[in-house]
């Protein structure tokens, strides 16, 4: 039976191993029970994906080539909070301990039951759901203030009209403020196919948001990323 997937929208997540036939299994088992996932073969991999895609949750192996999962998991914890789970052949107690010095979040030794990792990937993302989540939240932007839960965005107290391809964008960018998201990502999540539909989204979005369109406060561009919302307030 499948575990469904927590409450973060379409959770993406990134399966770090240098076993081919692992990884794969991996990926394929994620997918089925509802989430996207991606896959690298090492640590110098994994930074390249993340440079260009925003990921819910990583998985990492310990022992790969070159960098280890446990010096990954320290770098990635000086810039991001994602969560992170080891799952590796290193098991012991010593092991363990050191996966969670480096700032894991929860640690799994292999052979491990798929059910278990899944469960484990579950309450993971639900622990790490943004406030931005919750019912009746508030996101303000100067004098706009988006309502999550209608899905209204008001200026000056005004309604301001969105499109649906607004709507939706509007949307993913509140429940994630502050995180940034590359135009890939974005393509993916919305179900766009040219990434430069997604900049014209933005600029629309930015000339109903900002008081000055061409200097945005609140929706910025993350120069050699993509785009992140900065709000005044999330409530």
């Amino acid at each position: 039976m499948s575990v469904a997937p927590s409450s973060v929208q379409d959770p993406h997540l990134l399966v770090v191993d240098d076993d081919e036939r692992l990884r794969a299994l991996l990926q394929r088992y994620l997918a089925t029970n509802g989430y996207r996932v991606t896959a690298a073969p090492n640590a110098q991999d994994a930074r390249a994906l993340m440079k260009s895609m925003a990921f819910d949750l990583l998985i990492l192996d310990v022992m790969m080539p070159g960098e280890s999962g446990f010096d990954l998991t320290k770098s990635v914890r000086q810039s991001s909070q994602v969560p992170i789970l080891i799952l590796t052949a290193k098991g012991d107690a010593g092991d363990r301990i050191a996966g969670l010095e480096h700032g894991a979040d929860d640690y799994l030794p292999k052979p491990f039951e798929p059910r278990e990792l899944l469960l484990r990937v579950t309450a993971l993302l639900r622990r790490a759901a943004p406030p931005a989540l919750v019912a009746h939240s508030e996101v303000k932007m100067g004098e706009a203030t988006y309502d999550a839960e209608r899905g209204q965005l008001r200026r000056k107290g005004k309604p301001v009209h969105l499109t649906s391809s607004e709507a939706a964008l509007l949307k993913l960018f509140a429940a994630n403020a502050g995180r940034s998201f590359s135009r890939s990502d974005l393509c993916t999540r919305l179900g766009v196919t040219l990434e430069r539909s997604i900049d014209v989204q933005v600029t629309r979005l930015r000339r109903k948001i900002e008081e000055d369109p061409k200097l945005p406060l609140y929706l910025q561009t993350v120069r050699g990323v993509g785009y992140v919302l900065v709000p005044d307030r999330v409530s």
